[in-house]
């Protein structure tokens, strides 16, 4: 799949051995009346977090949904656990990461964490699939495995 200009300017973080790395400063927006970040934006890093590394992986989300893989599929999350340990707060510069804990047919189990300067301060689980444009779940291509899941017999 196409590169997207990702590689030339690094925005799309790093592949690591365990998965994928981004990070991400917070900024005003992300806060709320309390200086502290709003407690859904960090939805929004997780997710961040998960497009980056499929990016780096080749699947662009512009792609699939453009039919790429035959189709037009998209993305879905099915279930999303979050523990929240500590409060980002503007200006923090964070750490997401991300790592394929399991892929099963259509489903894909990811972990995240988000932290500063080493410290945890969200722990996440988030379970995702790819749907067809009928919203009919889709297996995962035998060579997004592989890329996913480093060692695994694609």
């Amino acid at each position: 799949m196409a590169d997207h200009g990702e590689r030339e300017t690094g925005l799309s973080g790093e592949i690591t051995a365990d998965g994928h790395r981004l990070s991400a400063r917070v900024y005003y927006a992300d806060t709320d009346f309390s200086g502290f970040v709003y407690h859904a934006r960090y939805l929004e890093f997780l997710e961040r977090g998960r497009s980056d590394f499929l990016r780096l992986c080749g699947v662009h989300h512009t792609e699939l949904a453009a039919g790429a893989e035959g189709e037009k599929i998209v993305w879905v999350v099915r279930r999303m656990e979050i523990d929240f340990r500590s409060p980002a707060r503007m200006d923090d510069v964070l750490t997401i990461e991300t790592r394929t804990e399991s892929i099963s047919g259509a489903r894909i189990v990811m972990g995240q964490r988000i932290l500063r300067d080493g410290t945890v301060l969200i722990g996440a689980k988030v379970e995702a699939a790819i749907v067809g444009e009928g919203g009919r779940p889709r297996r995962f291509p035998r060579e997004w495995t592989a890329a996913f899941m480093p060692g695994s017999a694609g």
